[in-house]
């Protein structure tokens, strides 16, 4: 099995850290690779980011199906390009909302998200309202670090412990999301930390659990249904 995972920003600075994480928790006969898009924002921190960047996550897409990729993988919790993407290309492709909100509905009844900043807090509540799961949904907390700092991780998984523990006390949170795929590393200390302080919920990694389920989907031959998305043959526009 051939995976590609797409890095939907304009910077490769988060792309080996990104790449072995995501090679821990696949099976001996996948190969993944990870490529950027060249052009648009930095990074992904509103809609704006988003809008800008989509086209050239789309392109990616394309370009990797025709280069042989069973499945595509965009490291966004916000699923830059995903949706148009899935419509012009015939592999399974999804980004990070959906494979962690789903998993963490599937080990719990309530989940909350910890996310970077206020700028996209409204954005991703949006996500819970748009695939329906506004009763699964706890609450949504940020820790105010920009993408280009999360790698202080001493500080990250401090900032993000103490927002998860408030989920859990103060919301209603039974399992813990993290709204950044640029969160690497953080997931399973934050879930040790809660354990050690009587709170044993679930932390799902973002990049891990997206490529897991990328996994899945290609195994079981499945892909996104072209009753939603109707297939754009580029090539006649």
């Amino acid at each position: 099995m051939k995976l590609l995972i797409i890095v939907p920003i304009n910077n490769s600075a988060l792309n080996d850290e990104i790449l072995a994480s995501a090679k821990e928790v696949v099976a001996p006969d996948v190969k993944i690779d990870i490529k950027n898009i060249t052009k648009g924002s930095p990074f992904i921190q509103s809609r704006y980011d988003l809008a800008r960047n989509a086209p050239h996550v789309v392109k990616l897409a394309q370009k990797a199906e025709k280069d042989g990729y069973d499945g595509l993988f965009v490291t966004d919790m916000d699923m830059c390009g995903v949706e148009p993407a899935r419509e012009v290309v015939n592999i399974p492709i999804l980004g990070g909302f959906r494979a962690n909100a789903y998993t963490a509905m599937m080990l719990s009844q309530k989940f909350s998200i910890i996310t970077i900043l206020d700028s996209v807090k409204d954005l991703q509540i949006d996500h819970t309202r748009d695939f329906g799961i506004v009763n699964n949904f706890a609450s949504i907390r940020v820790v105010n670090i920009p993408v280009g700092k999360l790698s202080d991780k001493k500080i990250t998984i401090e900032k993000v412990y103490k927002e998860s523990l408030k989920c859990i006390e103060e919301d209603g949170a039974d399992s813990i999301i993290l709204g950044c795929t640029g969160f690497v590393g953080i997931a399973k200390p934050v879930q040790k930390l809660l354990k050690k302080a009587g709170k044993q919920a679930p932390v799902l990694d973002p990049n891990q659990t997206s490529i897991s389920y990328l996994e899945l989907l290609v195994r079981n031959n499945l892909m996104q249904s072209r009753l939603t998305y109707v297939y754009q043959d580029t090539k006649n526009h």
